[in-house]
C-alpha cells in the first residue's frame, strides 16, 4: 500500500504563526525602504513585529561586492515578537553579493527568491562565486525561486517613459509587491506613500506603483512551482488603542526633545560626528529644529563634545552622540564637563563586542587581535 502527501491546491494559503525576511542588495537597491514598506504593510495588518536594518559598512563600496550589501530583517507573527529574528524564513536577494553573504542564515528548507538578471559574469565574479550557483547543490537545501526580477521590472515601468537606470532602481518595488501577495500584505498605504516622495516627479512616482503592482499580480496569476505558495498570518492579540510606527532611533529622539520640555529649557543643542550607527540620531534631531533642537555636525569627535559642552554653558541641554572608537575620543571632554560641572547627556550608539568594539568590517577583527595577542606574548617574554 502506498501513501501520497496531500497537494495544497494552488495559491491556497498556508497559516504560519510567524516569518522572518530578510531583503538584501547592494546598497543602491533600495532594500531600506523595501524593508521598512513592508513593515508599515505589516503593521497595518496587525501583526506584532521587530526589525533589524544592517548597513553596509562604507558609504558606497563598488556596486556588486560583498562590502556594500545592505539588508532589512522583519519578524511578524501572530504571537507576541519579541527579537528580530534568528534562522530565516526567507531570504531575498537582489544580486550575487547579498546572496553569499546571507545564505548561511537561511533555515533549511527557507525560500531564497533570487534576481537572476544580476546573476552576470561580473556580479558573480565581485561575489566570489567560480560558478552561477543557481540550479547547484549549494542551493539544494532550499526552496529556490529564480526570477528575472531586473526583466519584469523593465517590463512593468516601460510606458512611464523613465531611463534604464530609473527602471533598475524600480527593482526593490516587484519585488516588495512580490511579498506583500505572499504574505497577504496590502500595498496601498505603499502606494500612497510612492505618491508623496515622489510628488516632484510623478514619472518617477508611477514607475515605481507600476513595478508594486507589476509584483503582486505575478504572485497572484503566474504558474508558480509547486513548492511555492502564499501564506497567511492572522493578526496578533493586540491591546486596542492608536499605534505608532517608530524606531528605537527616532523614540530617543523624541525623549530628549521631551526632557528639554520637561526641564523647562528652550534649546536642545546636539554636537555630533557622523560615525555607524549613531549617524540615525543627527538625522531623526535635525529634522525637528521647528521644535528648538539644534544639531551641528562637527569636524571631528573632540569638536563635537566640546561644542555640547559649550552650549550647555549657555544654558541649553548640550547632547552628543558616538559609537565605539568616537566614544574612546571623546573621553577627554568628558573630563572637562566633569571638573567644569555642566551637564552633559552622552549616547553610545554600542557596536558589538566591548571598549571600542568590533571593526565595521569585521573581517578586520581577526588579524587585529592576532597583532594584539602577539604583542602581548612578546611582552610577557623575559
Amino acid at each position: 500500500m502506498t501513501t501520497t502527501a496531500p497537494v495544497t491546491p494552488l495559491h491556497e494559503r498556508e497559516s504560519r504563526d510567524s516569518v522572518v525576511i530578510r531583503f538584501s542588495g547592494d546598497s543602491g537597491d533600495g532594500m531600506q525602504l523595501t524593508g521598512t514598506q513592508f513593515t508599515m504593510e505589516t503593521a497595518l495588518s496587525g501583526s506584532d513585529l521587530a526589525t533589524f536594518p544592517d548597513y553596509p559598512a562604507e558609504i558606497r563600496a563598488p556596486a556588486g561586492t560583498t562590502f556594500g550589501v545592505s539588508s532589512f530583517q522583519i519578524h511578524f507573527g501572530s504571537q507576541a515578537i519579541l527579537t528580530a529574528g534568528d534562522m530565516l524564513d526567507v531570504l531575498v536577494a537582489m544580486n550575487p553579493a547579498a546572496l553569499v553573504t546571507n545564505i548561511k542564515d537561511l533555515a533549511v528548507g527557507g525560500l531564497v527568491v533570487l534576481d537572476i538578471g544580476a546573476f552576470n559574469s561580473r556580479n558573480l565574479e565581485k561575489a566570489g562565486y567560480k560558478e552561477n550557483p543557481i540550479g547547484t547543490e549549494a542551493l539544494a537545501p532550499y526552496r529556490v525561486l529564480p526570477l528575472d526580477i531586473t526583466r519584469l521590472t523593465q517590463a512593468a515601468v516601460k510606458e512611464h517613459g523613465v531611463s534604464s537606470k530609473e527602471a533598475l532602481r524600480c527593482r526593490n518595488m516587484w519585488a516588495l509587491g512580490l511579498m506583500l501577495w505572499m504574505y497577504d500584505r496590502d500595498h496601498a498605504s505603499t502606494v500612497t506613500w510612492l505618491k508623496k516622495k515622489f510628488a516632484k516627479s510623478p514619472p518617477i512616482a508611477e514607475a515605481n506603483i507600476a513595478a508594486l503592482n507589476a509584483g503582486n499580480a505575478f504572485g497572484e496569476t503566474a504558474e508558480m512551482p509547486a513548492h511555492i505558495q502564499g501564506y497567511s498570518v492572522r493578526p496578533a492579540d493586540l491591546e486596542p488603542g492608536t499605534y505608532r510606527a517608530i524606531s528605537g532611533t527616532e523614540a530617543l529622539a523624541f525623549g530628549l526633545l521631551a526632557g528639554v520640555k520637561k526641564a523647562g529649557l528652550k534649546n536642545l543643542f546636539f554636537g555630533s560626528y557622523p560615525i555607524t550607527p549613531a549617524s540615525g540620531l543627527l538625522h531623526a534631531l535635525a529634522g525637528l529644529r521647528h521644535l528648538g533642537v539644534i544639531t551641528f555636525q562637527a569636524e571631528d569627535e573632540i569638536a563635537a563634545i566640546c561644542s555640547a559642552i559649550g552650549a550647555s554653558y549657555t544654558g541649553a541641554l548640550g547632547v552628543t552622540s558616538s559609537s565605539g572608537p568616537g566614544i574612546a575620543l571623546k573621553t577627554e571632554a568628558m573630563g572637562l564637563a566633569i571638573s567644569t560641572e555642566l551637564p552633559l547627556v552622552i549616547v553610545n550608539s554600542q557596536r558589538a563586542g566591548p571598549s571600542t568594539g568590533m571593526p565595521t568590517k569585521t573581517e578586520q577583527s581577526e588579524g587585529v587581535d592576532e597583532e594584539m595577542t602577539a604583542s602581548g606574548l612578546s611582552a610577557l617574554r623575559p
